[in-house]
């Protein structure tokens, strides 16, 4: 099974989700696979991935709504604050989600549903320049 990789960058503004679907499928087309498998893998503890809904935004809102109720920032229990507030809710609600997705393809399109799309879930307040690595195999 041949393999081809490439390394993508996601700067990021703050807290929020990062939709990366075009520039994976575009790692596919260029790997030259007509079809296989992707996987999708962040270099972070403070940021993940998900597969989620791409077509209302609303849905973006409650998800990252949700995480801010689920785990919020300012707990007296939390000693790992070197980097601020944020520093060990984010840690946590990386966990709570995914760093990798692996994806089928066919015809370099990748299998994904009608509304589902690949985003980067950037759990930190400031903005950050994201790694993603892409590995495509046939």
């Amino acid at each position: 099974m041949a393999t081809y990789i490439e390394t993508l960058t996601m700067d990021t503004t703050g807290k929020g989700t990062y939709e990366i679907t075009s520039e994976v499928e575009n790692v596919v087309k260029r790997s030259g696979y007509e079809k296989g498998n992707v996987t999708v893998f962040i270099q972070h503890t403070s940021a993940s991935l998900i597969i989620y809904e791409n077509a209302d935004p609303s849905a973006r809102v409650d998800l990252e709504s949700f995480f801010e109720r689920l785990v919020p920032e300012d707990l007296p229990y939390f000693t790992h604050t070197y980097e601020g507030s944020d520093d060990m809710p984010s840690h946590i609600r990386m966990v709570l989600t995914r760093t990798s997705e692996t994806i089928p393809f066919m015809n370099e399109r990748l299998c994904l549903g009608t509304w589902q799309g690949i985003f980067v879930f950037e759990h930190r307040r400031c903005q950050h320049r994201r790694k993603i690595i892409v590995s495509v195999s046939d």
